[in-house]
């Protein structure tokens, strides 16, 4: 059951005007995948919209509620998806007021959680 939405159109030109600002290579790279629909749509279910999801519940749930909110997102960022969703932990445009009260060691879990990067494939 979802307790929160948060506009994905919103979301999406949020990203699109991050994007604009991105060092060369992070601008490159996920500037390529941003344009193909099914990475675009992966990326907004699987990474983005469960990292707004986490700001909005992490202000005021119970310790217990955001390890299994933190658990249940099981997922990977390349450096230059990390680079594209930092800013909206640290508080970046819109999502400011998201992050107004949130505990910082909540904060830190998240940007810690933009550190894991993919298994390399062989």
């Amino acid at each position: 059951m979802k307790f929160f939405s948060f506009p994905q159109a919103t979301l999406e030109k949020a990203i699109q005007k991050r994007i604009m600002t991105l060092p060369p290579e992070h601008k490159e790279w996920f500037g390529a995948r941003w344009s193909q629909k099914p990475y675009k749509k992966a990326f907004m279910e699987n990474k983005a919209m469960p990292l707004i999801t986490l700001l909005a519940k992490g202000k005021t749930c119970e310790e217990a509620d955001f390890a299994e909110l933190m658990a249940d997102w099981d997922v990977s960022f390349y450096e230059s998806e990390a680079a594209v969703l930092r800013p909206m932990i640290e508080g970046d445009g819109l999502m400011q007021l998201m992050q107004k009260n949130m505990p910082a060691e909540r904060k830190q879990a998240l940007l810690d959680r933009l550190g894991r990067r993919p298994l390399p494939t062989v």
